[in-house]
């Protein structure tokens, strides 16, 4: 990893539609003219400080990272509950969840910094689900990293409109990963001709690269620090190839 200068954050106010969204933007203020944008989509929580994170290392890495805010500003649930509930909704509604990402995608595009010839999404649980959707929606960018994302499809079809290059990293052992979802992903991409790539990790669960994820106490989510590792360099390779 490069550290450069000093890395720039503020959070972003932007629109979908009538509705304000809250996102995250990171850059390194040293480094001077366009460069790859990288979009972040949040796990079920929201727009938390693990993505910010995500987005402070990507900055390192000499991209403009921003997070996505599916949700809306100041919707950022305390409770699996409450995070359920928000994350069932947009899951519920595949056209919302697309016009929610996109939306993100097109602020990320807009900003001066970014080459927006050369962009990236990834995402994380429900956000690896939401970078996959995406790229149904047919949306102009060079590549969806899905990090232990549902990969369910209401409408398989729409793997036709894939423009880009999918890399989706799993854990073997999740139990949230189920295999008709596993199988019908598989089929969809293989049916659509998308350039597509799945890394299965031994001995890793569901939302394996969160370390907070532990705190919930939820059974078959758990921190697995030689996946998330794996996972992050998988990324990279894949960012070295698309950009």
């Amino acid at each position: 990893m490069n550290l450069r200068g000093a890395i720039h954050t503020e959070l972003v106010d932007y629109k979908q539609g009538d509705t304000t969204l809250e996102g995250y933007l990171a850059y390194d203020d040293s480094i001077s003219g366009k460069r790859p944008g990288v979009l972040i989509v949040h796990q079920w929580m929201g727009l938390t400080d693990y993505e910010k994170m995500r987005a402070n290392m990507l900055a390192q890495m000499g991209y403009v990272a921003f997070c996505a805010d599916i949700y809306g500003k100041g919707i950022r649930p305390t409770t699996p509950q409450d995070a359920g509930a928000q994350a069932g909704k947009y899951k519920g509604d595949r056209q919302l969840l697309r016009e929610r990402v996109n939306a993100a995608l097109d602020e990320l595009k807009s900003n001066k910094l970014v080459d927006s010839s050369h962009v990236a999404a990834i995402g994380y649980c429900f956000g690896g689900t939401t970078v996959i959707e995406l790229a149904r929606s047919g949306a102009d960018l060079n590549g969806v990293v899905s990090f232990h994302g549902g990969l369910d499809s209401p409408t398989p079809a729409d793997g036709k409109n894939i423009k880009c290059k999918v890399l989706v990293l799993a854990g073997a052992n999740d139990p949230f990963q189920k295999p008709d979802d596993l199988a019908a992903f598989e089929k969809e991409m293989r049916d659509s001709g998308v350039d597509w790539q799945m890394t299965s990790y031994g001995g890793a669960v569901h939302a394996f690269t969160q370390p907070d994820v532990d705190k919930l106490g939820m059974s078959g989510a758990k921190y697995n620090e030689k996946a998330d590792k794996r996972s992050w360099q998988a990324m990279k390779d894949f960012f070295a190839e698309i950009f």
